[in-house]
């Protein structure tokens, strides 16, 4: 039985996790048309890629479906509840970094920290008769977050779209976005709180912690950890 490496089947992120496993003497590709997510690795024995979204791979980890995933850690925090007791990180891999980060208008000139938020959102509430609304796609990481630092009177809304353009289209106050420059949020008029940072997401190489890996599965992943050098 293969063990079974998932890795994004496009973009940047697919490029760079090649790029990542070649210069570590492991060679990932894909195999025929862009369109087949299938593909091929040389210089180990006894694995086979898997191609798939980025966003698929923690489940697909957590459930056992593949025994190693390469994703961000933002995607695995937000879509596995404890994720830490369902997979395990074997490398931070030094790319696709961004910040997952809560921003409010620059117009709010008195609310720059977290408690400023939430002395907003009571005062918000009090004047408007419901909760402030927070944009994000990242609704457990914030929720748990923010509950955290003990920000209250708040409600979190989901983004369909450009999460940063909630706030100009007046279907929300504030925000909670992955960011890399903050360019984007200074062109929709919107400002990082200064200890707004909920978590710095890298690329990251994980393993899933099912118990049914065969010695043969185990004994491969030795292997690759001493060809990567983790």
């Amino acid at each position: 039985m293969m063990l079974k490496l998932g890795v994004p089947s496009k973009g940047r992120l697919m490029e760079k996790t090649f790029d990542w496993f070649g210069s570590r003497g492991v060679t990932l590709r894909k195999s025929g048309s862009d369109r087949e997510y299938a593909g091929e690795v040389s210089g180990i024995e006894g694995i086979e890629l898997v191609l798939l979204s980025a966003g698929e791979i923690p489940r697909e980890l957590a459930a056992g479906n593949i025994h190693l995933g390469v994703t961000g850690s933002d995607l695995v925090r937000e879509k596995l509840a404890n994720w830490d007791s369902q997979v395990g990180e074997l490398a931070l891999m030094g790319f696709g970094g961004a910040d997952l980060i809560i921003a409010v208008p620059q117009a709010w000139v008195d609310v720059d920290t977290l408690d400023d938020l939430d002395a907003a959102a009571a005062a918000f509430r009090a004047a408007h008769g419901f909760r402030m609304r927070i944009a994000t796609k990242y609704h457990r990481l914030v929720r748990e977050f923010l509950r955290e630092q003990g920000v209250a009177d708040y409600q979190l809304i989901d983004s369909q779209g450009a999460t940063e353009g909630t706030v100009k289209n007046e279907t929300a106050e504030a925000i909670a976005d992955i960011t890399s420059t903050g360019e984007t949020l200074r062109a929709n008029g919107l400002k990082i709180l200064d200890d707004g940072l909920i978590h710095a997401s890298q690329a990251t190489l994980f393993r899933g912690r099912r118990m049914d890996w065969t010695d043969e599965q185990r004994k491969t992943l030795k292997t690759l950890q001493m060809v990567l050098g983790i």
